[in-house]
């Protein structure tokens, strides 16, 4: 079974595709995410993150799939770096860490507090894959861009400067 066989087949033992979700099941908007990012020329490790996003719940969707202390079975399944997005993304204090992403070029960890630090490949992966599991959101969502629309076009063009041009652009058209 290659690897996103695989990860397809944990995410339904844990029950992804029963989950509701604000863009409809939690695993329809996971498979989502990966293929817009594969769409967007997103390499292997930051697919199969996407793939896997929410599987440790996130700051805004807190219902998890797996516990951290399973963090080694995901690992198995995508590897340890896609595994370490996946584990950053759910773990992202998005309250002190979106508005200032750009130029502290870190995340604050709701698990435990601590501030990291990333490097620009690690940067942008997890600009991009933040960005476009909202743009999915705000396509499937009824009233998300009504809601939150001037929020994510103010954060796009924060973020501009971090992101892949690919993502840049998508944004800019989903969210105006």
């Amino acid at each position: 079974m290659d690897t996103v066989a695989a990860l397809a087949e944990l995410l339904r033992s844990r029950g992804a595709d029963g989950i509701e979700h604000p863009s409809g099941t939690l695993g329809a908007h996971l498979a989502r995410v990966q293929h817009r990012l594969a769409s967007l020329g997103a390499g292997p490790v930051l697919q199969l993150a996407a793939r896997a996003h929410a599987v440790y719940g996130t700051d805004g969707f807190d219902v998890r799939l797996l516990g951290l202390d399973e963090r080694p079975l995901l690992a198995d399944v995508i590897g340890a770096d896609a595994e370490e997005l996946v584990h950053r993304y759910g773990g992202c204090d998005r309250a002190r860490t979106w508005g200032q992403l750009a130029t502290r070029h870190g995340v604050r960890s709701r698990f435990t507090g601590d501030f990291e630090e990333l490097g620009p490949e690690a940067l942008r992966d997890f600009a991009d894959l933040s960005l476009v599991s909202e743009m999915d959101v705000a396509e499937h969502a009824p009233g998300f861009l009504d809601r939150h629309g001037d929020y994510f076009r103010r954060l796009t063009g924060a973020w501009f400067p971090i992101l892949s041009r690919a993502v840049a652009a998508d944004a800019a058209r989903v969210f105006g």
